[in-house]
């Protein structure tokens, strides 16, 4: 599916600053990842129990090299919704992968809100099935 482009200048130079973060992200990479993100980053994740917020790269590289640990999975961008304001993107994707240690699938729908200052991501606020990961690891009836 083509995305984005009837984007502006300005909103597809962000878009294509996701897509180098979905590309690190689809390696395992959170170097790569964190390398499109600003120094004082949040990430926000409402649907997790309890929700998470984790700010800065300090805190956001262990954070995302844990969870490169157990789940290997790539990104689809579906939509790009473009907002009034131009350093705010709303991606909706899919992933699949596999939940590492024990080699099951792992397929998600994600609805991303994206902030962004000089061309880097400096929010991003992340909706997603947590039950799904749980599903993969086996901690969550199917």
């Amino acid at each position: 599916m083509s995305v984005g482009h009837d984007l502006d200048e300005h909103r597809r130079r962000n878009l294509a600053t996701v897509e180098s973060a979905f590309a690190a992200i689809g390696r395992g990479d959170a170097e790569g990842q964190l390398a499109n993100y600003v120094d004082d980053l949040v990430l926000e994740f409402p649907f997790t129990d309890p929700p998470k917020s984790v700010r800065g790269k300090t805190e956001a590289l262990p954070y995302l090299g844990g969870a490169f640990g157990v789940f290997r999975f790539e990104l689809t961008i579906d939509d790009v919704i473009a907002c009034v304001d131009p350093d705010r993107l709303v991606i909706e994707a899919h992933s699949t992968g596999t939940y590492l240690p024990t080699g099951a699938a792992y397929e998600n729908r994600y609805v991303i809100v994206f902030g962004f200052r000089d061309g880097l991501i400096a929010t991003q606020r992340e909706f997603f099935d947590p039950t799904q990961a749980a599903r993969s690891a086996g901690t969550f009836p199917a």
